[in-house]
């Protein structure tokens, strides 16, 4: 038995509100950083004076209040969506799997969502007259493409509904819709930093679009997911010994998997590929809360919002008026933290 078996596996009202916290300062933060200067006050009046029945003078002017709520705001409420499914994802499929290694990426949704973003930007199809955005839709239905592929070769297979198997099948998935990628760049060179640019992943919106676009995803595969994590619970002593219990691991895989997966497919279609969410929220969480998915779930959506929002801030700050890609920043906090995981995985292996 190891310390994190001995850890608390309910979750704390003193986690979540701690949580909860960090990510209402993270959101107030991203309100206030940026070119043009907001009063903190301020800002909390404008957004009491958006809530139902209640009337407060903010203080902010017309300009303030539109750079608020329609620049601002939908960048930081979009930044709490995607790190939110991001980690909630990660955590799931850790759960899933049972390895700390795994990604929402796993099973080719990014190979798949990179490869349908690709070709809108290399066709130059602007979609005029379309009611969305041709690519967030081309890289939401490449990211299904990928993981449908994943399943199709893994059940193809005598042997198919292990985990190893869909890993397997993930990783040759990848490595093929990669590659078609990069042939289609090669073919465009023209396209290339747009492309770089999409992959490195970006929050920039146009307003509420983007957060309408993926809010339904989000909510409704975060509920399935989170209805799911005592059943992750059951799962991490083992296939065999959960099937002894009653529960069915290939059907709960299936579930928790479609629901990680469509909701990472949706946050990848407005955000791109931001990386390292998935593994450094859940796995951050599990090494001070406890290892239960009780406990690391709900944390991971609350903190993977949090976490990215602060990413961001730092993405548009660090190299003002330009823009870092948030992927970069993401990537610089977690290769060193990617490599401490591995590190502390195979030190507790046998």
């Amino acid at each position: 038995m190891t310390a994190g078996d001995l850890r608390p596996t309910r979750l704390r009202w003193g986690w979540l509100v701690g949580s909860l916290v960090l990510l209402g300062f993270a959101v107030l933060a991203g309100a206030l950083v940026g070119p043009v200067a907001l009063d903190a006050a301020d800002v909390f009046r404008s957004g009491l004076d958006r809530l139902p029945f209640v009337a407060v003078e903010s203080g902010l002017t017309e300009r303030q209040e539109t750079i608020l709520w329609e620049l601002r705001m939908p960048r930081v409420v979009l930044g709490v969506l995607v790190g939110g499914m991001l980690a909630l994802a990660g955590g799931a499929y850790q759960g899933t799997f049972r390895n700390p290694l795994a990604d929402p990426y796993l099973l080719g949704v990014a190979a798949g969502a990179g490869l349908g973003a690709t070709l809108a930007i290399t066709t130059g199809f602007s979609g005029d007259g379309w009611p969305i955005d041709p690519l967030p839709l081309a890289a939401f239905v490449g990211a299904l493409v990928g993981v449908g592929l994943t399943y199709g070769i893994g059940f193809s297979l005598r042997s198919g509904r292990t985990a190893v198997t869909l890993i397997l099948a993930g990783v040759a998935v990848a490595a093929f819709l990669t590659a078609v990628q990069t042939y289609l760049q090669q073919r465009d060179a023209e396209s290339l930093r747009e492309v770089y640019g999409w992959i490195l992943g970006r929050l920039s919106t146009v307003g509420w679009r983007e957060v309408l676009l993926v809010v339904p995803y989000v909510a409704a595969c975060s509920l399935v997911i989170l209805l799911g994590r005592r059943l992750l619970d059951v799962m991490s002593v083992g296939d065999h010994e959960a099937g002894m219990l009653g529960i069915d691991p290939s059907r709960v895989r299936l579930a928790i998997v479609i629901a990680a997966t469509l909701g990472t497919a949706a946050a990848v279609a407005v955000a791109g590929l931001i990386a390292f969410v998935g593994i450094i929220v859940p796995h951050a969480i599990r090494l001070v809360a406890g290892s239960s998915y009780r406990v690391v779930l709900p944390l991971s959506l609350i903190l993977g919002g949090a976490f990215l929002v602060i990413a961001d801030i730092f993405a548009r700050s660090i190299m003002a008026p330009a823009e870092l890609p948030i992927g970069v920043v993401t990537a610089f906090v977690g290769a060193p933290f990617f490599a401490l995981v591995l590190k502390t995985s195979r030190s507790a292996g046998p």
